[in-house]
Parts: C-alpha cells; structure tokens; sequence
C-alpha cells in the first residue's frame, strides 16, 4: 500500500509539511497566483466600470472567472490527467501572463477585454485540477490533510489582501494591477518548472479513448462509488449554506444602515468575517486535532456550517451577522480539508484531476444555486428569515445526507483499494477482446480493472 493512499494516524506537522522541497513550490506558486488572481479581479471591475459606468458589465467582469467550471470545467480538468502535472501547470500559467499582459498594455473595447478575460479562465480548470493531483504524490498520511488545510487558509488570505490591494491599486492605475497579475503568472510558471519534479501523464496512452468519454470516466468514479459519493453530497450541501452571508452582504447591509458610511462598514464586515473564519479554522484544526478526531468531525462540522446561521431569524445587527459567518466559515473550514484528505486518497492515480474538476464545478453550481435562490427569496420577504429559514432546511439536509455515510471501516478499504490499484495496468490483448466483442474500440477502464482485480484476465 502507499504512503499516499494510508491514512496515517500519526498527527503531522506544519514543519514536516513545509519541508517537502515540492510542496514548497507548489505553495509559494499557488500564493502567487492566488494573490494575483483577486488583486486583478478588483482592478478588472474597476477599470470596465471607469470605462463604461455600468454596474452589469462590471459585475460580469468579476464573475466572468466562474463561466469555465459552470461549462465545462470537468472536460477542461480532464486534460491534465492526459498530460504531466508539471508541463500543464507551467503552460497555464504562461498562457494566463501572456493574455493579462495584452489587457494591462494595450488600450481596447471592453467586449475584447471581456473575451480575453474568458479566454485567461479557462487556463484555471486544468492548472488547478493538475495541482490537486500532484499534492497526493507529494505529501503522504496526514501531511496531506495539513498541506490542504494551509492551502485553503492562505487562499482566503490571498483573497482579503489581493482584494484590498487591487482595489488600492485600481484607484490609482487598473493596468498596473494587471501587470502585477501577470508578473505573478511568470513567477508562479518558473518556480513550478524549476521546483516540481516532471512525471509521466496519470493517464497512459494505453487508457485514453476520447476527452468526452475521459470525462464521463471521472463522473461515473466520483459517483458510483459510495464512498466517493457520501462525501460529494456533504461537500455540496454545504456549499449551499456557506456562500449565502458572502452573497448577500451589500442587500443585507442596506437593510441595516440608512447612510452610505454604514452600510460599506456592515458589508465589508460581512464580507470579511468568513475568510476570517476560514483562515482560523484552517489554521486550528489542522495543528490542535489529530487525524482521527479531525475525521470524526466531518459530520459535526457540516452540520454546524448552516447551524451558525439560523440565528438569522432573530434579525442580529451586522457584527451579530459577522460573527455567524465566521463560525460557518470555521466550521467549513473544519471540515474541507479531512473530506478532501479521504477523497483523494480513495480515489486511484489517474482519476484524481477529473475527479477535481467534477467536485469543483458542483461546488460553483451549488454557490451560484444557493446565491440566486436566497436573493429571489430575499427580494419577497426579510433577509434575516430568508436565511434562518434557509439554513434550518440546510441542517436538515446535512444530517439526511450524513445518515449515509460510511464507516471507518469502509472508508479504509476504499482507500486501501485505491492504493493497490495505482497505476491500472494496460489492458492485454485478452482484456482488450472482451470488450471489443460487444463492439467497442477502446478499452473500457472500469470492466477491465474490475476483471484484473477479480483475476478474470491477466494484466
């Protein structure tokens, strides 16, 4: 069994972590281009919006970066696992500097500036899924849990001070934000090439069929199996809770300040508390609880994430709201990193980036759901019961879905099978028969590792 596959008992620490020379480098890339990324997402609003005086096109300037996981990020994520983590990585970032480079240098419409943009995004799903990938390779046991949990908590931290310094920035010269962005890329490109080891695709040539049904592989993984599918279900049901205070921070300020002095405190109150609490949360769990507890905290975590929130009902003022999201961002926090831990480690070598780019792009659905849902609601009844109410739907749902899921027991054979089965063999002639006898030209992957392990068929 591998070390990556075992979910080992032993707590790891932030040291043992940062002393992986590659996780090193895939830390201080991924800061990089975190940073990067929300410093010219503030600068990108603020300048189509100088250019234009229009909130929509602003405001799609902003969410335009969640457009490639809502249509098709799990076939974009699929092309990482055709090809070694390293090259798609350093190739993303290249192509992402060179397209924000054009837009920090040369003056144009802002239907072009909008087009670039999209262009720049679809770099993201295959760059992200390659990294989550490569990070079970690179970190073993707990130290996987501990790298997620840093990641995740300097990802928001990335977000509060990228935001604050583009929008400092953009007030002065949008394009130089721009330029930082794509300064960004570069450095996040080279400390990938020169820091990362080049290994072959997860995906052999002996495996490959065609990048639709590739990606109908990675669906099929992700929920067919029950274990896979237990924690998907908990990951997205909470997604649909804990976006909602972000979401509805500025229509929710209005309610409760009637000058514009108050009403930018309340939101940026709202705004700030959960990553606050995702950084806390991140942080705390990962160093104070062992494997085991943190595991065993999953489901409480889940269901205190909508919990925190149903105090909404009793209507608090903004630092009342504020500390509501931090605890669902804690709690979140708490959870995210153990559930992917076991994810990944349940999943064999070869169908993690699909499988990243599955959870991704349900967790963007599950966000814009909840989102688009609860401000319909708000805009008929109060915000404050919008949410409580919302959020008590929310508890009830985790703990239906939480009625499902696995035991310890099954949770290790899953990951122990993953383990044994890294890599899947190619097909012989023999297995390759079988399937072509009922008319199909490509191996099918799941049949035939299910007749290996079986001892049907020889590898």
């Amino acid at each position: 069994m591998s070390q990556e596959a075992h979910p080992a008992d032993r707590q790891a620490t932030f040291r043992e972590v940062f002393a992986q020379p590659e996780y090193r480098a895939v830390y201080l890339a991924s800061a990089l281009s975190w940073f990067g990324d929300y410093l010219a997402k503030a600068a990108i609003t603020a300048m189509v919006y100088r250019q234009t005086q229009s909130v929509a096109l602003s405001a799609a300037a902003f969410a335009i970066s969640y457009l490639p996981w809502l249509l098709g990020g799990p076939l974009l994520s699929t092309i990482a696992e055709r090809n070694p983590y390293r090259s798609v990585m350093v190739t993303c970032d290249l192509f992402r500097m060179v397209l924000i480079g054009v837009i920090a240098v040369f003056e144009m419409p802002v239907g072009l500036v909008l087009a670039l943009l999209f262009a720049t995004t679809l770099a993201t799903p295959p760059s992200q899924a390659a990294r989550s990938a490569l990070l079970p390779v690179i970190l073993g046991g707990d130290r996987l849990v501990v790298g997620l949990s840093v990641n995740l908590s300097t990802g928001q931290a990335a977000q509060v001070v990228g935001y604050i310094t583009g929008a400092a920035i953009a007030a002065a010269n949008p394009r130089l934000a721009l330029a930082i962005d794509a300064a960004t890329y570069l450095g996040s490109a080279l400390i990938i090439r020169f820091g990362v080891k080049d290994r072959p695709p997860a995906m052999t040539e002996a495996h490959r069929s065609h990048l639709l049904r590739e990606t109908a592989d990675g669906f099929r993984m992700v929920f067919h199996s029950p274990v896979l599918r237990a924690i998907a279900i908990l990951v997205f049901a909470s997604m649909l809770f804990a976006i909602v205070p972000e979401g509805l921070a500025a229509a929710w300020a209005a309610d409760l300040s009637d000058t514009e002095t108050g009403r930018g405190f309340s939101q940026g109150l709202i705004m700030a508390a959960a990553p606050a609490g995702y950084i806390i949360g991140g942080l705390v769990t990962a160093r104070l609880l062992r494997p085991d507890v943190r595991r065993a905290l999953i489901r409480p975590f889940a269901v205190l994430a909508p919990l925190s929130l149903v105090p909404a009902l009793l209507h608090p003022p903004a630092i009342g709201i504020a500390v509501m999201a931090a605890i669902c961002g804690f709690a979140v926090a708490g959870m995210m990193p153990a559930a992917n831990g076991l994810f990944v480690q349940a999943l064999p070598h070869g169908f993690r980036a699909r499988a990243f780019g599955v959870m991704q792009s349900g967790t963007q659905v599950m966000q814009g759901a909840a989102v688009l849902l609860t401000g319909l609601l708000a805009d008929r009844f109060s915000i404050g019961t919008v949410v409580g109410l919302w959020s008590v739907a929310g508890v009830v749902l985790i703990l239906i879905a939480s009625t499902q899921w696995p035991s310890a027991d099954r949770f290790n054979t899953a990951v122990a099978a993953a383990g044994s089965a890294q890599p899947v063999p190619p097909p012989s002639p023999e297995a390759r028969g079988i399937v072509r006898q009922n008319g199909v030209e490509q191996a099918d992957k799941f049949k035939i590792t299910h007749a290996l392990r079986r001892g049907r068929i020889r590898g």
